[in-house]
């Protein structure tokens, strides 16, 4: 059996059990490399040293972060148990990368300002949805026109990491922002549908149920991609996507730059900002604990060592005395 065939088997496992895109891509990548580091040998023909020594080229050869090389074990796990149904004990023993706990990098908030306010004009709105309501990249770019309620100043993230739905907070500031965004895309699927066109891109299952309800406004993405383009699960077919999570990291990179902020930022350090704020404000860590969607609290514990007074809060004992060197020399 070829590794064609085989990536075309994980790709229908995958999509059977509704895994994100991202996810598709990332397992049958390492499927693939998997079998070209065994010079293209069938899995079902490999052992347990077979997949330690793939492991190990991944750590010690590429120097990868060890979040990289549990990624590869878990698209391996899949593979032999999901595709090949080969249940080996010595799967579970297979020693697995400890992940590195890193500090979040957070802004200050007059930081969080400058950046926003020095960010190009068309992802300005997506950046500060990232800052004010705790989005990660992808929830926000998913976010739907049906997924927004102004009357309760809420947004709805659907299929959230995990595959999870919560409730998020919509800012007040950004309400104005939103509506005129919506009017704009209410605009671009009008003439999407006059070109007959304007069917939105869902799960297949609820696309089938829908049928023709798919092109409701409601169904559109709140960010949409200024051109078509074909769905890579389903060819033949053309939808408008949302923007590509790149146009907000690039835009990220020049505001950075133009606010004159010398840290590592990301997209994700607004989100940090977000909780690390909110914390600072008096918020109850189980609230951000929600609104953040983490499933086990001590991940949302970790902004408390990154609050305004220093680690974990605490002031220095050099600020409690009066010392010469407060002046500068």
């Amino acid at each position: 059996m070829s590794s064609v065939r085989l990536l075309d088997r994980v790709r229908a496992a995958i999509r059977v059990r509704q895994y994100s895109y991202a996810t598709e891509k990332a397992y049958t990548d390492w499927v693939r490399r998997f079998i070209l580091f065994h010079n293209k040998q069938h899995p079902a023909e490999l052992g347990k040293e077979a997949i330690e020594a793939f492991l190990t080229h991944l750590a010690v050869v590429r120097g990868v972060a060890p979040g990289t090389q549990n990624q590869a074990l878990q698209a391996l796990l899949f593979l032999y148990r999901q595709v090949l149904e080969i249940e080996l004990p010595w799967l579970d023993q297979v020693v697995r990368a400890k992940p590195q706990r890193r500090m979040p990098v957070v802004l200050s908030r007059a930081e969080t300002l400058r950046l926003l306010a020095a960010a190009p004009p068309r992802q300005a709105l997506p950046l500060a949805l990232l800052y004010g309501a705790g989005l990660r990249t992808a929830e926000c770019l998913a976010l739907r026109a049906g997924d927004v309620d102004f009357s309760r100043a809420t947004l709805r993230i659907h299929a959230g990491k995990g595959g999870k739905d919560r409730m998020s907070m919509l800012p007040e500031q950004l309400a104005a922002a939103l509506k005129r965004q919506m009017a704009r895309v209410r605009l671009l699927h009008q003439e999407d549908l006059e070109r007959g066109h304007g069917q939105a891109r869902l799960p297949r299952a609820l696309q089938r149920k829908l049928g023709k309800a798919t092109q409701r406004f409601c169904w559109q993405y709140l960010f949409p991609s200024e051109l078509r383009s074909e769905d890579p699960q389903d060819p033949g077919h053309f939808y408008r996507w949302h923007v590509h999570p790149s146009t907000l990291r690039k835009a990220l990179a020049r505001a950075r730059q133009r606010a004159g902020i010398d840290k590592r930022v990301t997209c994700h350090t607004l989100r940090h900002s977000f909780a690390t704020h909110l914390l600072e404000a008096g918020t109850d860590i189980r609230t951000i604990q929600q609104l953040l969607g983490h499933s086990d609290l001590r991940t949302t514990m970790i902004y408390t060592h990154v609050v305004r007074r220093g680690a974990c809060g605490a002031l220095s004992p050099l600020d409690q005395t009066p010392t010469p060197l407060a002046g500068g020399q």
